[in-house]
């Protein structure tokens, strides 16, 4: 059992510990602050301390805490039910003046009190001026979305419902940022809708190698802010917490979402027989801990893969690796 003031933080991707309270504030300011994951006595996970009660109860004398950060606005608190079990829907009851925001073509049906309004860049950001949404916009291309975002907003008597559609075989998973932190980093196209107060960025990978050969590219996106957003996995959902320097091997396209306290990187497959025979690639995603992370068992990607291969004539199971590429030159499928 853990004592009362045994307290473990991460720096540099690795958990350091025990130590005391004390000693842990003292730390603080010259790790990341308020944003350094901890984890302590009467916690479940790992933590941001900002979040963390205890050590605002009793802070140590010669510890001065940074500036606090500017309040953000709390987002609206909607109530969903999701429908469905292989091919998802979430359907939101919207209070008056509530509003989700959402990818263009995800809506599936709305009542007659929702009022829909196109607006260019992050519609939860705010008024940024034109250059604010233009900058907006532009992040959205790079991850290769709409230039513009979808609002729902409620404007009838009692609530209201919208509903949003999956785009193919999965899984919904609401994200209440709330919990998470404020912020979750995703795969490209995985945001499906929000309640207003997230807002849709973007991430870059940090290192080369991940950004040429992780599956995703250089950019992720990034779900900041406060209240609910959804997720799209495809096929089933697996839900892992890392402890602190545990990292598991992931197809690079499996992976759906996780928190920015865990480390990604990519690792090549290695062994001859595994890269010519093995059929998954020639690289792994490394995903380090501590942190949540969210996996899918059926990228789209794959998906797609299977349907044109059986377009094309059928597939092999090789077609993964390079003896598949050396089957389509003899047999002449080679498009």
């Amino acid at each position: 059992m853990m004592s009362s003031d045994q307290w473990y933080y991460v720096e540099n991707g690795n958990a350091v510990g025990p130590v005391s309270r004390a000693d842990l504030t003292s730390r603080l300011p010259s790790l990341q602050g308020d944003d350094t994951y901890i984890y302590g006595p009467g916690m479940s996970s790992w933590t941001q301390a900002r979040h963390v009660p205890a050590l605002r109860a009793a802070p140590d004398p010669e510890w001065t805490p940074p500036p606090p950060a500017v309040s953000r606005r709390r987002g609206d608190e909607i109530d969903y039910q999701i429908f469905g079990t292989e091919m998802q829907y979430v359907e939101i009851q919207l209070d008056p003046r509530e509003m989700v925001i959402a990818e263009a073509g995800a809506m599936m049906h709305m009542s007659t009190g929702i009022q829909m309004e196109s607006r260019f860049g992050d519609p939860s950001a705010g008024d940024k001026g034109l250059l604010g949404k233009l900058f907006d916009a532009g992040k959205r291309v790079l991850t290769g979305e709409s230039l513009f975002m979808t609002t729902f907003s409620s404007n009838g008597p009692g609530k209201q419902c919208v509903a949003f559609a999956a785009p193919y075989p999965g899984k919904i998973v609401p994200m209440d940022l709330d919990q998470l932190g404020g912020e979750l980093l995703c795969q490209k196209n995985s945001f499906l809708c929000a309640a207003r107060g997230v807002s849709v960025g973007i991430a870059f990978t940090k290192r080369i190698g991940v950004g040429l050969f992780g599956g995703e590219g250089f950019i992720l996106q990034r779900l900041t802010g406060s209240g609910l957003a959804f997720v799209h996995a495809g096929g089933t959902l697996c839900h892992k917490n890392l402890q602190p320097g545990e990292t598991l091997k992931v197809d690079t396209g499996c992976i759906v979402a996780f928190a920015p306290s865990v480390a990604y990187d990519i690792q090549f497959v290695g062994g001859f027989k595994n890269t010519l025979f093995g059929g998954e690639g020639l690289f792994f995603a490394t995903l380090t801990g501590p942190g949540d992370i969210w996996l899918q068992s059926l990228p789209f990607s794959r998906l797609a893969d299977r349907i044109r291969a059986t377009a094309l004539g059928g597939g092999r199971k090789e077609e993964g690796s390079v003896l598949g590429v050396i089957g389509g030159l003899l047999d002449g499928d080679n498009r």
